[in-house]
């Protein structure tokens, strides 16, 4: 069962903004979806990969505020020749962001974001003040 307090409304604002877009706009178009990402967390860390073929690292911009980690970049748009289509285009272009509400509060000192083969790996370490702190109860004499 959906209950609202599941719709983070400011990320459906944005779905309903991009879709908006798409539909009044002869542009190129990359979706809300793009780039893919997953997010694992424990009590010590957070880690985020994303897919993101054919851009290189300087071509992205990552930022960190409170619990919410950006990822921004462009996709350009791939030309093939003056005498090419194009009949098909499935992979987006243009410009994109994905905003993220992190499971906790980081480290921000301590994040590390590795680019290899287009692949896009973020290690965001839990900042210690958010950690959970076991306290010790005292029994009574």
């Amino acid at each position: 069962m959906l209950f609202m307090r599941d719709i983070d409304p400011w990320q459906e604002m944005e779905r309903i903004q991009n879709e908006m877009s798409k539909l009044f706009s002869e542009q190129s178009y990359v979706s809300a979806t793009f780039p893919p990402i997953n997010v694992w967390a424990n009590d010590e860390k957070a880690v985020i990969t994303s897919e993101l073929p054919g851009m290189s690292a300087d071509e992205l911009r990552l930022t960190v505020r409170n619990d919410l980690l950006s990822l921004e970049g462009e996709r350009k748009k791939q030309t093939y020749g003056e005498d090419c289509v194009r009949h098909r285009v499935e992979r987006g272009e243009g410009q994109f962001k994905r905003t993220v509400r992190l499971p906790f509060h980081v480290d921000r000192e301590k994040i590390d974001a590795q680019f290899n083969n287009g692949c896009l790996t973020i290690t965001l370490p839990r900042a210690e003040e958010d950690k959970p702190k076991k306290i010790d109860i005292q029994i009574g004499k």
